[in-house]
């Protein structure tokens, strides 16, 4: 059964115009590089048509793997989204209660994590231990170096 992504409608633009280029760029350049090689004589023993080859079965991959996750795809609402607790697209301010550290994450779906930019994945152990959580509350989070306390001190939007 296919995984329902949830994302914003700027998410999904991205997603389709990521795919859109290797549809409509890449994908010729690499039949390109096949005819270049392939015209240069024995198959057996061309590495240029054997990379060419691989290149273009890693790209049809992602094409199609682009393509479920955008079929899969669902628009959130953003105007319907409760901020008395934590769920995705929530912008929350959290505080690890052993360093007294604040951090602020956007949780957003898997395909618009962008740690630079403070967007988590809903799929990150931190996300996960964070949604249904209210502010005050404090949630004890497994992460690869450990357990973490952390207090939520907001929730918006």
């Amino acid at each position: 059964m296919a995984k329902i992504s949830h994302v914003t409608e700027e998410g999904l633009q991205k997603l389709k115009d990521e795919l859109d280029h290797m549809v409509n760029v890449e994908r010729p350049s690499i039949s390109k590089q096949i005819a270049e090689a392939r015209d240069k004589g024995d198959l057996s023993e061309n590495a240029e048509y054997d990379a060419a080859k691989e290149a273009q079965g890693l790209l049809e991959l992602r094409i199609s793997k682009l393509k479920e996750t955008i079929a899969n795809s669902r628009i959130i609402d953003e105007s319907k989204i409760d901020s008395s607790k934590i769920q995705i697209l929530s912008k929350v301010t959290i505080k690890n209660k052993k360093t007294n550290a604040t951090m602020k994450y956007t949780i957003v779906a898997e395909s618009e994590a962008d740690l630079k930019l403070g967007k988590i994945s809903v799929d990150t152990p931190i996300a996960k231990g964070l949604l249904g959580k209210k502010v005050g509350d404090v949630v004890d989070i497994t992460v690869p170096s450990g357990t973490i306390p952390f207090e939520v001190v907001e929730i918006s939007r």
